[in-house]
Protein backbone atom coordinates (compact mmCIF):
# COMPACT_ATOMS: atom_id res chain seq x y z
CA UNK A 1 0.00 0.00 0.00
CA UNK A 2 3.05 2.72 0.28
CA UNK A 3 3.86 1.85 -3.22
CA UNK A 4 0.56 2.37 -4.47
CA UNK A 5 0.06 5.68 -2.04
CA UNK A 6 3.59 6.85 -3.42
CA UNK A 7 2.43 6.51 -7.66
CA UNK A 8 -0.18 9.02 -6.53
CA UNK A 9 2.02 11.17 -4.32
CA UNK A 10 4.82 11.04 -7.57
CA UNK A 11 2.31 13.47 -9.29
CA UNK A 12 1.61 15.85 -6.34
CA UNK A 13 3.23 19.50 -7.79
CA UNK A 14 2.77 22.35 -5.90
CA UNK A 15 -0.73 23.90 -6.39
CA UNK A 16 -1.37 27.17 -7.87
CA UNK A 17 -4.30 29.13 -9.29
CA UNK A 18 -7.63 27.45 -8.85
CA UNK A 19 -8.97 25.65 -11.04
CA UNK A 20 -10.99 26.45 -13.70
CA UNK A 21 -14.47 25.82 -13.74
CA UNK A 22 -15.74 26.01 -17.18
CA UNK A 23 -15.57 22.88 -18.78
CA UNK A 24 -15.89 21.65 -22.33
CA UNK A 25 -19.36 20.19 -24.72
CA UNK A 26 -19.77 16.51 -23.31
CA UNK A 27 -22.35 14.37 -23.94
CA UNK A 28 -24.28 12.75 -20.52
CA UNK A 29 -21.32 14.85 -18.99
CA UNK A 30 -18.87 12.63 -19.97
CA UNK A 31 -15.90 13.85 -21.11
CA UNK A 32 -13.58 11.05 -22.94
CA UNK A 33 -10.05 11.92 -22.67
CA UNK A 34 -6.86 10.58 -24.61
CA UNK A 35 -3.37 11.77 -23.47
CA UNK A 36 -2.42 14.20 -26.48
CA UNK A 37 -6.34 15.43 -25.70
CA UNK A 38 -6.06 15.84 -21.89
CA UNK A 39 -2.56 17.91 -23.33
CA UNK A 40 -4.66 19.95 -25.26
CA UNK A 41 -6.87 21.02 -23.19
CA UNK A 42 -5.02 21.97 -20.59
CA UNK A 43 -2.42 24.37 -22.86
CA UNK A 44 -6.01 25.94 -24.44
CA UNK A 45 -7.70 26.28 -20.48
CA UNK A 46 -5.43 25.64 -17.42
CA UNK A 47 -5.72 29.42 -15.82
CA UNK A 48 -2.39 29.60 -14.88
CA UNK A 49 -1.58 29.62 -18.81
CA UNK A 50 -4.36 31.56 -19.16
CA UNK A 51 -2.86 34.09 -17.02
CA UNK A 52 0.41 33.99 -18.70
CA UNK A 53 -0.49 35.09 -21.80
CA UNK A 54 -2.18 37.82 -20.85
CA UNK A 55 1.53 38.60 -20.18
CA UNK A 56 2.11 38.32 -24.21
CA UNK A 57 -0.77 40.86 -24.83
CA UNK A 58 1.08 43.53 -22.30
CA UNK A 59 4.36 42.85 -24.44
CA UNK A 60 2.40 43.29 -27.74
CA UNK A 61 1.25 46.59 -26.07
CA UNK A 62 4.00 47.70 -25.05
CA UNK A 63 5.68 47.42 -28.61
CA UNK A 64 2.45 49.67 -29.70
CA UNK A 65 3.38 51.79 -27.21
CA UNK A 66 6.87 52.38 -28.19
CA UNK A 67 6.18 52.24 -31.56
CA UNK A 68 3.63 55.55 -31.16
CA UNK A 69 6.95 57.67 -29.59
CA UNK A 70 7.54 58.03 -33.32
CA UNK A 71 4.34 58.90 -34.61
CA UNK A 72 3.43 62.44 -34.98
CA UNK A 73 1.93 63.86 -31.34
CA UNK A 74 -1.33 65.92 -31.47
CA UNK A 75 -2.48 67.83 -28.93
CA UNK A 76 -5.24 70.09 -28.50
CA UNK A 77 -6.01 72.18 -25.38
CA UNK A 78 -8.68 75.25 -24.01
CA UNK A 79 -9.56 76.72 -20.83
CA UNK A 80 -11.27 79.70 -19.25
CA UNK A 81 -10.48 82.23 -16.91
CA UNK A 82 -12.50 84.05 -14.22
CA UNK A 83 -9.91 86.56 -12.89
CA UNK A 84 -12.39 87.05 -9.71
CA UNK A 85 -9.92 89.94 -8.51
CA UNK A 86 -7.17 90.66 -11.14
CA UNK A 87 -3.76 91.13 -10.21
CA UNK A 88 -2.36 94.25 -10.05
CA UNK A 89 1.46 95.96 -11.03
CA UNK A 90 3.56 98.16 -10.03
CA UNK A 91 4.48 100.42 -13.22
CA UNK A 92 7.10 103.51 -12.66
CA UNK A 93 7.56 106.20 -15.99
CA UNK A 94 8.09 109.85 -15.93
CA UNK A 95 5.45 112.69 -16.11
CA UNK A 96 6.63 115.39 -17.80
CA UNK A 97 4.28 118.95 -16.45
CA UNK A 98 3.58 121.30 -18.90
CA UNK A 99 4.65 125.14 -17.65
CA UNK A 100 1.70 127.50 -19.05
CA UNK A 101 2.54 131.38 -17.45
CA UNK A 102 0.36 134.31 -18.09
CA UNK A 103 2.65 136.27 -20.33
CA UNK A 104 2.61 132.98 -22.41
CA UNK A 105 -1.28 133.15 -22.46
CA UNK A 106 -0.51 136.97 -23.76
CA UNK A 107 1.53 136.06 -26.78
CA UNK A 108 0.09 133.53 -27.89
CA UNK A 109 -3.25 135.46 -28.07
CA UNK A 110 -1.54 138.23 -29.95
CA UNK A 111 -0.50 135.63 -32.87
CA UNK A 112 3.12 134.74 -31.59
CA UNK A 113 4.55 131.76 -31.30
CA UNK A 114 5.06 130.50 -28.19
CA UNK A 115 7.35 127.71 -26.62
CA UNK A 116 6.25 126.16 -23.93
CA UNK A 117 8.86 124.51 -20.70
CA UNK A 118 8.32 121.79 -19.04
CA UNK A 119 9.42 120.22 -15.61
CA UNK A 120 9.70 116.37 -14.42
CA UNK A 121 7.68 115.72 -11.62
CA UNK A 122 8.45 113.49 -8.94
CA UNK A 123 5.53 110.35 -8.91
CA UNK A 124 5.90 107.17 -7.34
CA UNK A 125 4.99 103.77 -8.81
CA UNK A 126 1.77 103.20 -9.96
CA UNK A 127 -0.67 99.94 -9.50
CA UNK A 128 -1.91 98.95 -12.84
CA UNK A 129 -4.24 95.94 -13.94
CA UNK A 130 -3.60 94.23 -17.29
CA UNK A 131 -5.95 91.98 -18.55
CA UNK A 132 -9.69 91.70 -18.54
CA UNK A 133 -11.80 89.49 -15.65
CA UNK A 134 -12.63 87.18 -18.21
CA UNK A 135 -9.80 85.51 -20.26
CA UNK A 136 -9.62 82.67 -22.49
CA UNK A 137 -7.62 80.68 -25.38
CA UNK A 138 -7.73 77.45 -27.25
CA UNK A 139 -4.76 76.02 -29.36
CA UNK A 140 -3.67 73.22 -30.92
CA UNK A 141 0.00 71.70 -31.20
CA UNK A 142 2.24 69.31 -33.44
CA UNK A 143 5.03 67.57 -32.62
CA UNK A 144 7.10 64.75 -34.86
CA UNK A 145 9.98 63.11 -33.53
CA UNK A 146 12.99 63.42 -36.67
CA UNK A 147 15.66 61.74 -34.96
CA UNK A 148 16.67 59.73 -31.62
CA UNK A 149 18.77 56.93 -31.45
CA UNK A 150 16.94 55.57 -28.44
CA UNK A 151 14.07 55.61 -30.18
CA UNK A 152 15.19 52.91 -32.85
CA UNK A 153 16.50 51.04 -30.28
CA UNK A 154 13.44 50.55 -27.98
CA UNK A 155 11.74 49.47 -31.56
CA UNK A 156 14.20 46.19 -31.37
CA UNK A 157 14.23 45.80 -27.67
CA UNK A 158 10.35 45.55 -27.97
CA UNK A 159 10.25 43.12 -30.15
CA UNK A 160 12.79 41.07 -28.40
CA UNK A 161 10.57 41.57 -25.28
CA UNK A 162 7.43 40.38 -26.94
CA UNK A 163 9.40 37.05 -28.20
CA UNK A 164 10.61 36.70 -24.46
CA UNK A 165 7.31 36.69 -23.23
CA UNK A 166 6.23 34.05 -25.89
CA UNK A 167 9.35 32.04 -24.28
CA UNK A 168 7.97 32.42 -20.93
CA UNK A 169 4.36 31.24 -22.02
CA UNK A 170 5.74 28.05 -23.81
CA UNK A 171 8.13 27.04 -20.69
CA UNK A 172 4.46 27.54 -18.97
CA UNK A 173 3.01 25.33 -21.01
CA UNK A 174 5.76 22.99 -20.67
CA UNK A 175 5.45 22.49 -17.56
CA UNK A 176 1.76 21.73 -17.40
CA UNK A 177 2.74 19.39 -20.38
CA UNK A 178 4.77 17.50 -17.63
CA UNK A 179 2.04 17.71 -15.03
CA UNK A 180 -1.02 15.98 -16.95
CA UNK A 181 1.41 13.50 -18.48
CA UNK A 182 2.14 12.15 -14.93
CA UNK A 183 -1.47 12.84 -13.87
CA UNK A 184 -2.91 10.53 -16.82
CA UNK A 185 -0.29 8.48 -16.26
CA UNK A 186 -0.83 7.98 -12.57
CA UNK A 187 -4.68 7.78 -13.06
CA UNK A 188 -3.72 4.65 -16.04
CA UNK A 189 -1.90 2.90 -13.58
CA UNK A 190 -3.94 3.54 -10.54
CA UNK A 191 -6.78 1.82 -12.43
CA UNK A 192 -4.69 -1.26 -13.94
CA UNK A 193 -3.95 -1.62 -10.21
CA UNK A 194 -7.67 -1.44 -9.28
CA UNK A 195 -8.62 -4.10 -11.86
CA UNK A 196 -6.08 -6.18 -10.63
CA UNK A 197 -7.09 -5.92 -7.34
CA UNK A 198 -10.48 -6.83 -8.39
CA UNK A 199 -9.65 -9.97 -9.98
CA UNK A 200 -7.39 -10.94 -7.11
CA UNK A 201 -10.39 -10.76 -4.79
CA UNK A 202 -12.74 -12.87 -7.33
CA UNK A 203 -10.27 -15.18 -7.41
CA UNK A 204 -9.49 -15.81 -3.47
CA UNK A 205 -13.94 -15.47 -3.11
CA UNK A 206 -13.70 -18.45 -5.52
CA UNK A 207 -10.78 -20.22 -3.20
CA UNK A 208 -12.72 -19.39 0.04
CA UNK A 209 -15.59 -21.09 -1.02
CA UNK A 210 -14.10 -24.05 -2.80
CA UNK A 211 -12.08 -24.05 1.33
CA UNK A 212 -15.14 -24.12 3.05
CA UNK A 213 -17.29 -26.41 1.27
CA UNK A 214 -13.80 -28.81 1.38
CA UNK A 215 -14.49 -27.96 5.66
CA UNK A 216 -17.65 -28.59 5.62
CA UNK A 217 -16.85 -32.12 4.47
CA UNK A 218 -14.08 -31.99 6.87
CA UNK A 219 -10.75 -32.52 4.69
CA UNK A 220 -9.32 -29.01 6.40
CA UNK A 221 -9.99 -27.35 9.64
CA UNK A 222 -11.79 -24.31 10.58
CA UNK A 223 -8.15 -22.44 11.10
CA UNK A 224 -7.54 -22.70 7.28
CA UNK A 225 -11.06 -21.57 6.70
CA UNK A 226 -10.25 -18.63 8.72
CA UNK A 227 -6.84 -17.45 7.41
CA UNK A 228 -8.44 -17.01 4.00
CA UNK A 229 -11.11 -15.31 5.63
CA UNK A 230 -8.90 -13.14 7.17
CA UNK A 231 -6.36 -12.48 3.81
CA UNK A 232 -9.75 -11.77 1.97
CA UNK A 233 -11.07 -9.07 4.60
CA UNK A 234 -7.39 -7.80 3.82
CA UNK A 235 -7.52 -7.50 0.58
CA UNK A 236 -10.96 -5.62 0.23
CA UNK A 237 -9.45 -3.30 2.52
CA UNK A 238 -6.43 -2.74 0.18
CA UNK A 239 -8.96 -2.76 -2.74
CA UNK A 240 -11.30 0.18 -1.23
CA UNK A 241 -7.75 2.23 -0.51
CA UNK A 242 -6.74 1.45 -4.21
CA UNK A 243 -10.23 3.06 -5.24
CA UNK A 244 -9.70 6.18 -2.97
CA UNK A 245 -6.73 7.01 -4.51
CA UNK A 246 -7.45 6.28 -8.01
CA UNK A 247 -10.48 9.08 -7.32
CA UNK A 248 -7.89 11.28 -5.84
CA UNK A 249 -5.62 10.66 -8.68
CA UNK A 250 -8.65 11.47 -10.86
CA UNK A 251 -9.25 14.97 -9.32
CA UNK A 252 -5.68 15.69 -9.52
CA UNK A 253 -5.69 15.05 -13.49
CA UNK A 254 -9.13 17.37 -13.95
CA UNK A 255 -7.31 20.31 -11.35
CA UNK A 256 -4.18 19.93 -13.56
CA UNK A 257 -6.17 20.29 -16.63
CA UNK A 258 -8.23 23.43 -15.24
CA UNK A 259 -11.53 21.08 -15.32
CA UNK A 260 -14.14 20.96 -12.80
CA UNK A 261 -14.44 18.32 -10.40
CA UNK A 262 -17.91 17.85 -11.12
CA UNK A 263 -17.16 16.61 -14.67
CA UNK A 264 -17.02 12.97 -14.73
CA UNK A 265 -14.00 11.83 -17.32
CA UNK A 266 -13.06 8.54 -19.23
CA UNK A 267 -9.53 7.96 -20.48
CA UNK A 268 -9.58 6.29 -23.81
CA UNK A 269 -6.20 5.72 -24.04
CA UNK A 270 -4.30 2.22 -22.37
CA UNK A 271 -2.01 1.49 -20.05
CA UNK A 272 -0.29 -0.73 -22.48
CA UNK A 273 -0.75 2.11 -24.78
CA UNK A 274 1.43 4.10 -22.79
CA UNK A 275 3.57 1.78 -21.80
CA UNK A 276 7.38 2.75 -23.98
CA UNK A 277 8.75 1.07 -26.31
CA UNK A 278 11.59 -0.14 -24.38
CA UNK A 279 14.02 -1.47 -27.01
CA UNK A 280 13.49 1.72 -29.09
CA UNK A 281 14.03 4.12 -25.72
CA UNK A 282 16.95 1.67 -24.90
CA UNK A 283 18.24 2.06 -28.31
CA UNK A 284 18.14 5.88 -27.84
CA UNK A 285 19.74 5.64 -24.28
CA UNK A 286 22.54 3.20 -25.75
CA UNK A 287 21.78 0.97 -22.62
CA UNK A 288 21.45 -2.35 -22.91
CA UNK A 289 18.59 -4.34 -21.25
CA UNK A 290 18.97 -5.22 -17.52
CA UNK A 291 17.91 -8.79 -17.86
CA UNK A 292 18.17 -9.59 -21.41
CA UNK A 293 21.46 -8.15 -22.72
CA UNK A 294 21.89 -7.39 -26.00
CA UNK A 295 22.64 -3.59 -25.83
CA UNK A 296 20.39 -1.78 -27.67
CA UNK A 297 18.52 -5.04 -29.18
CA UNK A 298 17.07 -5.55 -25.75
CA UNK A 299 13.41 -5.75 -25.52
CA UNK A 300 10.95 -5.34 -22.34
CA UNK A 301 7.59 -6.01 -22.60
CA UNK A 302 4.01 -5.62 -20.34
CA UNK A 303 3.45 -9.26 -18.90
CA UNK A 304 1.76 -11.56 -21.16
CA UNK A 305 3.74 -9.92 -24.48
CA UNK A 306 6.51 -11.51 -26.01
CA UNK A 307 10.01 -9.98 -25.84
CA UNK A 308 12.98 -10.84 -27.49
CA UNK A 309 15.91 -12.90 -25.75
CA UNK A 310 19.33 -12.12 -27.19
CA UNK A 311 22.31 -13.75 -25.78
CA UNK A 312 23.08 -13.36 -21.96
CA UNK A 313 27.14 -13.61 -22.54
CA UNK A 314 27.33 -9.92 -22.26
CA UNK A 315 24.76 -8.43 -20.78
CA UNK A 316 26.70 -8.21 -17.04
CA UNK A 317 28.89 -5.89 -18.29
CA UNK A 318 27.56 -4.23 -21.11
CA UNK A 319 24.96 -2.81 -18.63
CA UNK A 320 27.47 -1.57 -15.73
CA UNK A 321 29.28 -0.06 -18.65
CA UNK A 322 25.84 2.02 -19.58
CA UNK A 323 25.06 2.62 -15.99
CA UNK A 324 28.76 3.98 -15.84
CA UNK A 325 28.22 6.08 -18.90
CA UNK A 326 24.76 7.47 -17.56
CA UNK A 327 26.31 8.04 -14.22
CA UNK A 328 29.26 10.32 -15.97
CA UNK A 329 27.32 12.23 -17.75
CA UNK A 330 28.93 10.88 -20.84
CA UNK A 331 26.81 10.48 -24.26
CA UNK A 332 26.54 8.03 -26.80
CA UNK A 333 27.58 8.88 -30.26
CA UNK A 334 24.07 8.79 -31.60
CA UNK A 335 22.84 10.49 -28.60
CA UNK A 336 25.16 13.26 -28.48
CA UNK A 337 25.24 13.91 -32.16
CA UNK A 338 21.08 14.20 -31.33
CA UNK A 339 21.22 16.63 -28.39
CA UNK A 340 20.76 20.29 -28.82
CA UNK A 341 20.96 23.03 -26.52
CA UNK A 342 18.25 25.16 -28.37
CA UNK A 343 15.67 22.58 -27.46
CA UNK A 344 15.60 23.35 -24.22
CA UNK A 345 13.10 26.37 -23.94
CA UNK A 346 15.80 27.98 -20.79
CA UNK A 347 18.47 27.81 -23.12
CA UNK A 348 16.14 29.61 -25.96
CA UNK A 349 14.67 32.12 -23.66
CA UNK A 350 18.33 32.98 -22.18
CA UNK A 351 19.55 33.44 -25.44
CA UNK A 352 16.63 36.19 -25.74
CA UNK A 353 17.67 37.95 -22.67
CA UNK A 354 21.18 38.35 -23.95
CA UNK A 355 19.40 39.94 -27.25
CA UNK A 356 18.23 42.26 -24.73
CA UNK A 357 20.90 43.07 -22.14
CA UNK A 358 22.98 43.55 -25.52
CA UNK A 359 20.17 46.06 -26.76
CA UNK A 360 20.34 47.63 -23.65
CA UNK A 361 23.90 48.81 -23.46
CA UNK A 362 23.41 50.16 -27.21
CA UNK A 363 20.46 52.49 -25.52
CA UNK A 364 22.95 53.59 -23.09
CA UNK A 365 25.78 54.37 -25.60
CA UNK A 366 23.37 56.10 -28.27
CA UNK A 367 22.19 58.64 -25.08
CA UNK A 368 25.11 60.80 -26.35
CA UNK A 369 23.38 61.35 -29.59
CA UNK A 370 21.37 64.82 -30.40
CA UNK A 371 17.71 64.48 -30.57
CA UNK A 372 15.72 66.55 -32.96
CA UNK A 373 12.11 67.27 -32.95
CA UNK A 374 9.48 69.47 -35.23
CA UNK A 375 6.77 71.30 -33.64
CA UNK A 376 4.53 73.71 -34.22
CA UNK A 377 1.74 75.58 -32.68
CA UNK A 378 -1.81 77.44 -33.77
CA UNK A 379 -4.51 78.66 -31.45
CA UNK A 380 -5.96 81.97 -29.89
CA UNK A 381 -6.68 84.05 -26.95
CA UNK A 382 -9.89 86.40 -25.91
CA UNK A 383 -10.40 88.57 -23.29
CA UNK A 384 -13.49 90.13 -21.77
CA UNK A 385 -14.99 92.27 -19.33
CA UNK A 386 -17.76 89.54 -17.95
CA UNK A 387 -18.54 86.03 -19.84
CA UNK A 388 -20.97 87.72 -22.35
CA UNK A 389 -18.32 89.58 -23.39
CA UNK A 390 -15.58 87.02 -23.68
CA UNK A 391 -17.52 84.65 -25.52
CA UNK A 392 -18.83 87.52 -28.29
CA UNK A 393 -16.06 86.21 -30.17
CA UNK A 394 -15.35 89.60 -32.03
CA UNK A 395 -12.50 89.75 -34.62
CA UNK A 396 -10.21 92.01 -36.45
CA UNK A 397 -13.48 93.40 -38.08
CA UNK A 398 -15.55 94.59 -35.20
CA UNK A 399 -16.25 97.90 -34.69
CA UNK A 400 -17.98 99.52 -31.43
CA UNK A 401 -20.72 102.15 -31.82
CA UNK A 402 -18.14 105.00 -31.65
CA UNK A 403 -16.16 103.69 -34.63
CA UNK A 404 -13.08 102.44 -32.81
CA UNK A 405 -12.12 98.58 -33.19
CA UNK A 406 -13.49 96.15 -30.60
CA UNK A 407 -11.37 92.81 -31.33
CA UNK A 408 -11.50 90.44 -28.27
CA UNK A 409 -10.06 87.34 -29.81
CA UNK A 410 -6.25 87.03 -31.25
CA UNK A 411 -4.53 84.20 -33.03
CA UNK A 412 -1.11 83.25 -32.69
CA UNK A 413 1.22 80.43 -34.84
CA UNK A 414 4.64 78.79 -34.78
CA UNK A 415 6.43 76.46 -36.03
CA UNK A 416 10.06 75.33 -35.45
CA UNK A 417 13.02 72.80 -34.67
CA UNK A 418 13.97 71.40 -31.25
CA UNK A 419 16.98 70.07 -31.16
CA UNK A 420 18.49 68.52 -27.46
CA UNK A 421 22.32 67.66 -27.46
CA UNK A 422 23.38 66.27 -24.41
CA UNK A 423 26.76 67.72 -23.22
CA UNK A 424 27.69 66.40 -20.00
CA UNK A 425 25.70 64.63 -17.25
CA UNK A 426 27.92 64.10 -14.52
CA UNK A 427 29.38 60.79 -16.15
CA UNK A 428 25.99 59.61 -15.24
CA UNK A 429 25.22 57.81 -19.01
CA UNK A 430 29.27 56.21 -18.64
CA UNK A 431 28.14 54.39 -15.18
CA UNK A 432 25.10 52.92 -16.61
CA UNK A 433 27.35 51.57 -20.08
CA UNK A 434 28.80 50.33 -17.70
CA UNK A 435 26.18 48.86 -16.08
CA UNK A 436 24.92 47.38 -18.61
CA UNK A 437 27.61 45.94 -19.91
CA UNK A 438 28.36 43.95 -16.62
CA UNK A 439 24.98 42.57 -16.89
CA UNK A 440 25.39 41.21 -20.12
CA UNK A 441 28.62 39.64 -19.00
CA UNK A 442 26.78 38.17 -16.36
CA UNK A 443 24.13 36.58 -18.66
CA UNK A 444 27.11 35.74 -21.11
CA UNK A 445 28.58 33.57 -17.72
CA UNK A 446 24.80 32.02 -17.35
CA UNK A 447 25.12 30.09 -20.78
CA UNK A 448 28.04 27.92 -19.29
CA UNK A 449 25.92 27.25 -15.90
CA UNK A 450 23.11 26.51 -18.14
CA UNK A 451 24.67 24.22 -20.29
CA UNK A 452 26.61 22.81 -17.28
CA UNK A 453 23.01 22.18 -15.74
CA UNK A 454 21.43 21.23 -18.70
CA UNK A 455 24.00 18.17 -19.32
CA UNK A 456 23.36 17.08 -15.56
CA UNK A 457 19.78 16.79 -15.82
CA UNK A 458 20.45 14.63 -19.22
CA UNK A 459 22.53 12.54 -17.71
CA UNK A 460 20.66 11.77 -14.40
CA UNK A 461 16.94 11.70 -16.68
CA UNK A 462 19.30 9.33 -18.43
CA UNK A 463 20.25 7.21 -15.68
CA UNK A 464 16.94 7.18 -13.41
CA UNK A 465 15.19 5.99 -16.70
CA UNK A 466 18.02 3.32 -17.44
CA UNK A 467 17.42 2.40 -13.49
CA UNK A 468 13.73 2.22 -14.32
CA UNK A 469 13.85 0.02 -17.07
CA UNK A 470 15.81 -2.57 -15.07
CA UNK A 471 13.80 -1.99 -12.15
CA UNK A 472 10.78 -3.15 -14.32
CA UNK A 473 12.14 -5.61 -16.28
CA UNK A 474 13.31 -6.97 -12.61
CA UNK A 475 9.62 -6.58 -11.13
CA UNK A 476 7.99 -8.35 -13.87
CA UNK A 477 9.62 -11.30 -13.69
CA UNK A 478 8.99 -11.08 -10.27
CA UNK A 479 5.86 -10.75 -10.56
CA UNK A 480 5.69 -13.84 -12.87
CA UNK A 481 6.94 -15.86 -10.34
CA UNK A 482 5.25 -14.83 -7.41
CA UNK A 483 1.81 -15.86 -10.12
CA UNK A 484 3.38 -19.04 -10.69
CA UNK A 485 4.35 -19.81 -6.95
CA UNK A 486 0.74 -18.73 -5.77
CA UNK A 487 -1.45 -20.98 -8.71
CA UNK A 488 1.28 -23.96 -7.44
CA UNK A 489 0.63 -23.29 -4.07
CA UNK A 490 -3.58 -23.19 -4.27
CA UNK A 491 -3.24 -26.30 -6.83
CA UNK A 492 -1.04 -28.00 -4.13
CA UNK A 493 -3.65 -26.98 -1.39
CA UNK A 494 -6.07 -28.10 -3.46
CA UNK A 495 -5.07 -31.59 -4.16
CA UNK A 496 -4.33 -31.73 -0.15
CA UNK A 497 -0.40 -32.42 -0.21
CA UNK A 498 0.36 -28.48 0.81
CA UNK A 499 -0.51 -26.49 3.69
CA UNK A 500 -3.10 -23.18 3.97
CA UNK A 501 0.17 -21.08 5.40
CA UNK A 502 1.63 -21.54 1.54
CA UNK A 503 -1.29 -20.47 0.08
CA UNK A 504 -1.88 -17.43 2.45
CA UNK A 505 2.06 -16.54 1.99
CA UNK A 506 2.08 -17.25 -1.52
CA UNK A 507 -0.93 -14.90 -2.41
CA UNK A 508 0.47 -11.79 0.38
CA UNK A 509 3.96 -12.15 -1.60
CA UNK A 510 1.89 -12.04 -5.24
CA UNK A 511 0.27 -8.97 -4.14
CA UNK A 512 3.75 -7.19 -3.32
CA UNK A 513 4.91 -8.35 -6.10
CA UNK A 514 2.16 -6.65 -8.54
CA UNK A 515 2.30 -3.82 -6.45
CA UNK A 516 5.86 -3.23 -7.03
CA UNK A 517 5.36 -3.92 -10.52
CA UNK A 518 2.98 -1.18 -11.38
CA UNK A 519 5.32 1.29 -8.89
CA UNK A 520 8.26 0.40 -11.41
CA UNK A 521 5.83 1.15 -14.29
CA UNK A 522 4.32 4.39 -12.96
CA UNK A 523 8.40 4.74 -12.45
CA UNK A 524 9.29 4.42 -16.06
CA UNK A 525 6.48 6.63 -17.38
CA UNK A 526 7.53 9.11 -15.02
CA UNK A 527 11.29 8.67 -15.97
CA UNK A 528 10.36 9.17 -19.53
CA UNK A 529 8.49 12.49 -18.85
CA UNK A 530 11.33 13.77 -16.87
CA UNK A 531 13.92 12.56 -20.18
CA UNK A 532 11.54 14.31 -22.71
CA UNK A 533 11.76 17.20 -20.45
CA UNK A 534 15.21 17.19 -20.05
CA UNK A 535 15.86 16.60 -23.28
CA UNK A 536 13.21 19.32 -24.80
CA UNK A 537 10.82 16.43 -26.57
CA UNK A 538 8.45 18.05 -24.15
CA UNK A 539 8.26 21.63 -25.60
CA UNK A 540 7.11 19.96 -29.09
CA UNK A 541 4.08 17.70 -27.18
CA UNK A 542 3.22 21.79 -26.21
CA UNK A 543 3.80 22.94 -29.71
CA UNK A 544 0.94 20.29 -30.83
Amino acid sequence: MKNALRLLLFTLLPLGAQAQQGRPDAPGGVMSLSLQQAIDYAVKNKPTLLATRLGEQTARARVGEIRSAGLPQVNVGANVVDNIKIQQALVSFPVQQTLLTPGSVQNANGGEEVVLTTRSLEVPPQPFAFGQQWQGSANVSVSQLLFDGSYFIGLRAAKVYEDLAKKQTQQAEIEVVEQVSKAYYSTLVARARLDLLGRNVRRLDTLLYQTNQTFKEGFVEKLDVDRLRVQRNNLVVEQQKAQRLTELSVALLKFQMGLGQDLTVQLTDSLSAAVVDAAALRQRLGAANFAQGGGAAGTTALPGQPAATPGRENAEEQARQDRQTALTGGLTTAAGAAFNYSNRIEFSTLETQQALAGLDLQNRRVGAYPRLLFTGAYGVNGAGRTARDLFGFRGADSRASNGFANQNWFGFGNIGLSLSVPVFDGFRRNYQVQQARISQQTIERGFETLRQSIDLQEAQSRATLTNALDVLDNQKDNMALAADVARVSRIKFQEGVGSNLEVVSAETELRTAQTNYYAALYDVLVAKVDRDKATGELYRQAQK
